[in-house]
Order: structure tokens, then C-alpha cells, then sequence
């Protein structure tokens, strides 16, 4: 009988339901009338037993097998699916879904009176204001933000009133006000209102029901700070540090980094020291070990500095090497997931706190190597070693450069060729930024043939130099070659579109070629991106003028102006144009003023003279022409002009000592001793005789030479040219005004001859022409010199035209 008998598996106690799909043929009840043992055991007394209508517990604690749950019998056997038997159909209905149930009930309606609703209302009403003052100060709108934040506090003091009327203190939402609380004093603090702030923040950190607030104090040592009030700034940052667990490293460590930078500002470098050693033992970073040797550069400690430098050149980067963004196969997969991830914002910032290392520590190697060794170059030496030895391999380069740039700031020319010239046998890259440099070098001493063989090997070595480019251009510039000069200056823009030398010598060139048009264009695209340069505004101005468009010249001149109120050549230039269209007014305005910034310009001292003899105010004259007798001590047309005022004023003793002053310096000047003959007639003077006899041998002795120079040009041949005196035809010396550069014959009202006395009714030209502000350099393209491979020009070399006057 036993080998009928199957017993059933053991089954997890929390499934009531595991094992009903395995067959198992014990509970087969159509084959039960054949199962002989199964006969025998009904004849037995166990299976006389009245049959129990409630179902028996198995062993396990849950219903057996075909038992009667809720009116429905359960299946015997897994055969049937179980909740499908005839029974459970005859029963009840299958609605899996309740679709019988009719709808659900309706919602019961929210009672918006009531006062629970309304503090619901209320809450949500300030956590918006709240998020909308945050939105408002990242947009840069502090106006707005403060004003969503004091509104939040108005209401969330409200909602407070309310929650004590209905609910118990206790259930007031602590959060709300801590965060209504902090946005405020963060509002204040953004719009520089610190004592607000400060309030703010003291009534959260005394309140002891908000847990942390202690933290906050550090945002009050901020604004104790930013008041240069550094004793409490550093009492603040010190219970800070107190209040903030040994856990949080990272915070106290940004804490005692601002307590060290306190302590730079008040001078105390000896507890900045302690602060930084201490972060740079625990949790060393780039901006703790600057800071360092900073402050061992302040007290003069070498050895601290070298060590302290060593330590920064230490400092982990904590990023990806550059090799990880390099397919190492020709899978396409691969190479989409590098290109996609190639400049990402991790990789952005990779490259950030890669340059901001770099920038470290190229500050902290040139702030150190002149004082760490008994000489710069040794100093340099020695920081170059330790860069050599570190992960920044890369940067030695460049301290070698920024070496050459130092000795070229100490005007050692040859070292920093010499320095550069090493350079040559270096790769690529390199070797185009140092024959950049020593192009630049040799554009400077004039040397353009050699200037113009290191632009050429620089070109050669990256093509894709802008800097390199740009000084092949000014090379093939000076040699008169414009158009090819065009050509480098194109090239070198579209290597990269932000190289403003390129596009400001291309705007020089068209104007050397006369194209104005189009070098106009050029300096108005510059503009654009050099909003305030003084420069290419001039250019611009220059440009109207030669277009003859005085009006438009006049515009770009009052914006020069504002941006070097200072700058006399442009002050004069302006008077110029007022006075070429007949404004004297603001012509003597522009004038005075650039006299006022520059008193020794000859041509700004000429007009204001003439000006005021014109004007009549001839002893107003007399200071500037005494100003110009001064400057140019040998012409003798000032000093004639300063006699000639007093005369003119009725000073005639003046007068008279003043001719006869001239007199003795200039004996053989023949409108003096007509001007003393008169006077002395005049006045009825004995010396009038002497003057007289002078006068008359001077005359003699200038027509014995007009004769001989007549008949040794007839015996010649050929034309011969006559000297003019500047105080006349006597032989006098010249009064022409000395000036560099090329004149923009402005012509102004003349000065008369100093054989002709000046009278205020004549209507003589004055011929006094204008010289350009940018004097011999007006046209001479700029340069482009680089101090490390990818970065800008020199910052204090730089090579351009003299625009304005220094």
C-alpha cells in the first residue's frame, strides 16, 4: 500500500498558493474508485467518521486542501484553476474589477473656510515666495529677490499668529522659518545692506530651537569681512569652527583657509602660516599652498618658500590623464561615447582646475625665483628643475619663456634673445612661441631682415600660429609690401577670429593702400570687440578726416575723449577740426584744454597766441609765446613775438628791453634792430644812431650776399637752393616748429613775418600745421608676441602704434 502513497512537498508558510501547479497523482479523484487502497481505507473506522463542515487546519496553519472558504470551494488539485469551479460560478459573479459596486463615492469636499485650509494655503504661499526670490537673485534681479524675501517673512510671521490660534506651539513648521529667515539675510548680504544681514543672522543663530545654526556664523565672518572689519571677521570664522564637527572636514577646512586669508589683511603672516601648514598637512589644495608661499614671501623666509613650492607643485589634480579621450581602436562605439564625453561639463572643469593649477603656479615660480637665489636666473633654474620633476612637465617650458620675458623687462636684450634661441632645437610648439618672441625682439631694434627670418621659422613650425602669422605680416609691412602684409594678416584671422593685432594691421594697411572703405570696416569690427580703445577709436576718427567728413571725425573724437579725457594730442586735434569749420569758440576750448593737460606743445602754444592777439587781448598772449621762447630758446620768432605784444599792449619800455635782450643774443637779426631803430625814433632815444649804423652795414652785408649767391648760380648753371629764415629774409634762424611724423596740414590762421609787424587788422593766414598724435609710428603695424604657446601676447612688450601720447 505504501508505494501509492506520495507525500506533498514542504511549502513556504507565506505562499498559499506555491506547489498548486505541480501534478501530483494522489489527489487524482477519477481514479479514486480504482485505487484499491484507497477503497480500504473508507471501509475502515476512519473513513466512518460524519464528515466536518469546517475546514481542517493542516499542520502548516493554513486550510487544506479542498476546503470551504467564504461559500467557495477550493480545488483539490492544481488540474483546475483555482477560484474557477463550478461552485464559485454558481455562487457569484466574476467581476475581477467590482464593476458590480456601482461608481465610488464622491470625494468629500474640501472646506476651504476653514482655518486648517487656509494655513495650508498660507504655507504654500511663502515657500513660492521664497523659491521665487532664489530665482530672481540667479537671474541677477537682488532688487526683486529682496523684495520676495521680505514679503515671505511678513507672510510666514502671519502664518505663525495663525498656527498658535488653532494648533499647539509645538506644531509650528520650524523649517519654514529657518529657511524664510536665511534667504532674507542671504537677499541683504547680496545687496551690500550688512547691518540687515547681520540682524537677520543673529536672530536665527540665538534661537536655539534651529538646530546647525551655528554654521551661519561663517556667513557672518563673510560680511565682516567684505567691512575690513577683520578681528571679528576672525572671531566669527573661529566659533564657526567650533560649533562644526570633527566630521565635516571639508567645511573646517574651508573655514581655517578663510581665517588664514583674514589673517594676510591684517599683516599677522605668522598665524596665516600656522592656518595654511595645518590645511596643508591635513587636506593639502592649490589655493591654501598659493597662499602659503605667500605669505613666506611677506616675512622673507627662502627656504620656507622653496619648500612651501614644492608642496603646491604636489598638490593632487584629481583629474582624468588626457590619454583617456583617445580612441585606442576603430570602434565605432568607442569613438562615440569619446566624442560625446570629449567636451563634456566634467571635462570643462578638468580643464578649469588644470589652468588654474597652471596658473598657481606660474604666479608663485615668478613671484619667488628673484628672491629664493642670489639671482633671478638662478632662482628660475631652480624652479624649473622642480616643474621638470613634477606632473607639470609641461609648464617648464614656459618658465623658460617667462625667464627671457624678465631679462627683456630688465632691458637685457641679448640674454633674452639667448634664452629664446634655445628653444629652437625644442618641438614644435614650442619652438614657434619662442621664434615668435625673438621676432618680436628683432621688430623692435628695427632689425627687420632677422625679424623676418624667425617669423619664418615660427610659421614654419605652426602654421596655425595667429602670433606667428601676424609678425611675418609687420616684417613684410615695413618693407613696403602691402598687399602680401594683407595677405599674412588674413591668414593669421582665420586661424582665429579673436586676433585683434591681425585685424588692426589690416585696417592700417588699406589705409597705407587708400582704401578707406574697407580699413574703415575693418576698425569699425574692432570696435565692436574693443568697445573702449582709444586706439582704434583715433583710427577711426582719422579715417572720417582723410574721407573728408569733418563731422563724422568730430563724433568718434568727443567718444576718444571720454575715454582719455586726459589725452592733450586728441584735445588739440579736436580744436583743429572746430577751427578748419569756423567754430573758434569751441576750437580755443579744445585747445586750452589740451594746453592745460600739456603745456609744451608748440603748435597748441602758436594757435592760443594768435588767437588772442586776434581777440585783441595781446598781454594774454604775451605768457604763451614766453612759454614757446622757453621750449625753443634759439628761434628767435617767440621772443619777437613777446616784443611785439608789448608793444602792441603800449608797454613800449617793455618793449624796448625785450628788442634790445634779443639784441645781444641774436646780434646779426635784422627785424630786431628795425624794430629798436623805431622805438628809439619814437621815444627819442641817442642809441637811435648805433641801432641806425647797425642796421644799415646788416643791410649791406645781406645784399653782398644775395649777389654772390646770384652770380655763383648764373656761373653754375643750375638752381641752387636759397635758406629762409624763419624771422625773414635775413638770414635768421629757422621757426619751424620741430615735430615727428607726418604732418596733416591742417591750416590754421598764420602768424605774420617777423620782419612785418603783427597788427590785429591784417588778414594774414597763420601757417601752423598740425601734427599727427601718433607721430613716426602712425602707420606701424602692431606685433604679436607669445609667452607661452597658448596664451596672448606680451602684456607689457607689446609692439603697436602710439596712438595717444603716454
Amino acid at each position: 500500500m505504501m508505494q501509492n502513497v506520495h507525500l506533498a512537498p514542504e511549502t513556504d508558510e507565506d505562499d498559499l498558493y506555491s506547489g498548486y501547479n505541480d501534478y501530483n497523482p494522489t489527489y487524482d479523484t477519477e481514479e479514486l474508485e480504482n485505487d484499491t487502497a484507497f477503497q480500504q481505507a473508507v471501509k475502515t473506522s476512519h473513513g466512518r467518521r460524519p464528515p466536518s463542515k469546517t475546514s481542517l487546519a493542516s499542520s502548516m496553519g493554513r486550510p487544506m486542501t479542498g476546503a470551504i472558504q467564504d461559500g467557495v470551494t477550493r480545488p483539490m488539485t492544481a488540474v483546475r484553476a483555482a477560484g474557477f469551479t463550478k461552485a464559485a460560478l454558481r455562487g457569484s459573479v466574476f467581476d475581477p474589477l467590482g464593476q458590480s459596486r456601482g461608481p465610488a463615492p464622491p470625494l468629500e469636499a474640501r472646506n476651504e473656510d476653514s482655518p486648517e485650509e487656509k494655513i495650508r494655503q498660507l504655507e504654500k504661499k511663502v515657500n513660492e515666495l521664497v523659491e521665487e526670490s532664489c530665482i530672481a537673485n540667479s537671474c541677477g534681479d537682488l532688487k526683486l529677490a529682496l523684495e520676495k524675501a521680505k514679503d515671505a517673512g511678513r507672510k510666514e510671521r502671519v502664518l505663525v499668529r495663525q498656527r498658535e490660534q488653532v494648533t499647539s506651539p509645538e506644531n509650528i513648521n520650524l523649517d519654514l522659518t529657518y529657511s524664510v529667515l536665511f534667504n532674507l539675510a542671504s537677499q541683504y548680504s547680496a545687496n551690500e545692506m550688512y547691518p540687515e544681514a547681520l540682524n537677520t543672522y543673529q536672530v536665527i543663530v540665538k534661537n536655539k530651537m534651529f538646530s546647525n545654526a551655528g554654521r551661519l556664523k561663517v556667513n557672518m565672518g563673510n560680511i565682516y569681512l567684505k567691512q575690513r572689519n577683520y578681528s571679528k571677521a576672525i572671531k566669527f570664522y573661529r566659533m564657526a569652527l567650533d560649533q562644526i564637527p570633527s566630521v565635516h572636514k571639508e567645511m573646517r577646512i574651508k573655514i581655517m583657509q578663510n581665517i588664514g586669508v583674514t589673517f594676510i589683511k591684517t599683516g599677522q603672516y605668522s598665524d596665516a602660516i600656522n592656518s595654511f601648514e595645518h590645511i596643508m598637512s591635513m587636506a593639502p589644495n592649490l589655493k591654501a599652498g598659493f597662499n602659503l608661499i605667500l605669505s613666506y614671501f611677506a616675512v622673507g623666509d627662502r627656504e620656507k618658500m622653496k619648500k612651501a613650492f614644492q608642496k603646491l607643485i604636489a598638490v593632487p589634480l584629481e583629474t582624468d590623464e588626457d590619454g583617456k579621450y583617445i580612441s585606442p581602436n576603430d570602434d565605432p562605439h568607442t569613438n562615440l561615447v569619446i566624442e560625446a564625453i570629449k567636451n563634456d561639463h566634467l571635462r570643462q572643469m578638468e580643464r578649469e582646475r588644470k589652468a588654474m593649477a597652471e596658473k598657481y603656479i606660474m604666479t608663485a615660480a615668478k613671484l619667488i625665483a628673484p628672491v629664493i637665489e642670489t639671482s633671478f636666473a638662478v632662482g628660475y633654474d631652480w624652479c624649473v628643475e622642480v616643474v621638470k620633476a613634477s606632473q607639470y612637465v609641461e609648464l617648464a617650458n614656459d618658465l623658460e619663456i617667462n625667464k627671457a620675458i624678465t631679462y627683456l623687462r630688465q632691458k637685457d636684450f641679448n640674454q633674452a634673445v639667448e634664452t629664446l634661441k634655445m628653444f629652437e632645437k625644442k618641438d614644435s610648439s614650442v619652438k614657434s612661441a619662442a621664434a615668435t618672441n625673438l621676432s618680436f625682439l628683432y621688430y623692435l631694434e628695427n632689425e627687420f631682415a632677422q625679424a623676418s627670418s624667425y617669423a619664418d621659422l615660427a610659421v614654419n613650425s605652426d602654421r596655425y600660429n595667429p602670433s606667428a602669422l601676424t609678425n611675418k605680416g609687420n616684417t613684410v609691412f615695413a618693407n613696403g609690401d602691402y598687399e602680401k602684409a594683407a595677405e599674412f594678416y588674413k591668414e593669421a584671422l582665420r586661424n582665429d577670429s579673436s586676433c585683434t593685432e591681425a585685424l588692426y594691421n589690416i585696417g592700417l594697411t588699406y589705409k597705407k593702400l587708400n582704401r578707406l572703405d574697407e580699413a574703415l570696416d575693418c576698425f569699425l569690427k574692432l570696435h565692436a570687440i574693443l568697445r573702449n580703445s582709444a586706439q582704434v577709436l583715433y583710427q577711426i576718427a582719422n579715417i572720417y578726416e582723410l574721407m573728408e567728413d569733418p563731422n563724422q571725425a568730430m563724433e568718434w573724437l568727443m567718444q576718444l575723449i571720454s575715454v582719455v579725457p586726459t589725452d592733450s594730442r586728441a584735445l588739440s586735434k579736436l580744436g583743429g577740426l572746430y577751427d578748419s569749420e569756423g567754430d573758434k569758440s569751441q576750437a580755443f576750448q579744445y585747445y586750452y584744454e589740451s594746453y592745460r593737460y600739456f603745456p609744451s606743445n608748440i603748435e597748441v602754444i602758436e594757435w592760443l597766441g594768435a588767437y588772442y592777439i586776434d581777440t585783441q587781448f595781446c598781454e594774454k598772449a604775451i605768457q604763451y609765446f614766453e612759454r614757446a621762447s622757453l621750449i625753443q630758446p634759439t628761434q628767435v620768432k617767440w621772443q619777437l613775438m613777446v616784443a611785439s605784444c608789448f608793444r602792441r599792449s603800449g608797454n613800449y619800455q617793455k618793449a624796448l628791453d625785450t628788442y634790445k635782450d634779443i639784441h645781444r643774443k641774436f646780434p646779426e637779426n635784422v627785424e630786431c634792430l628795425r624794430f629798436l631803430v623805431r622805438l628809439c625814433t619814437d621815444i627819442g632815444l641817442k642809441e637811435v644812431q648805433e641801432y641806425a649804423t647797425k642796421l644799415k652795414r646788416l643791410e649791406k652785408m645781406k645784399e653782398i650776399r644775395e649777389q654772390r649767391t646770384k652770380s655763383g648760380r648764373d656761373g653754375s648753371g643750375g638752381p641752387r637752393g636759397r635758406r629762409d629764415g624763419s624771422a625773414g629774409s635775413d638770414g635768421g634762424q629757422n621757426c619751424s616748429a620741430g615735430s615727428r611724423g607726418e604732418r596733416l596740414s591742417a591750416q590754421l590762421r598764420a602768424l605774420p613775418r617777423t620782419e612785418e609787424p603783427y597788427d590785429s587788422s591784417s588778414n594774414k593766414e597763420l601757417d601752423a600745421s598740425y601734427v599727427d598724435p601718433l607721430g613716426p609710428q602712425i602707420e606701424r603695424p602692431r606685433t604679436a608676441a607669445k609667452k607661452r604657446v597658448d596664451e596672448d601676447d606680451f602684456a607689457d612688450e607689446e609692439l603697436g602704434d602710439d596712438l595717444l601720447p603716454e
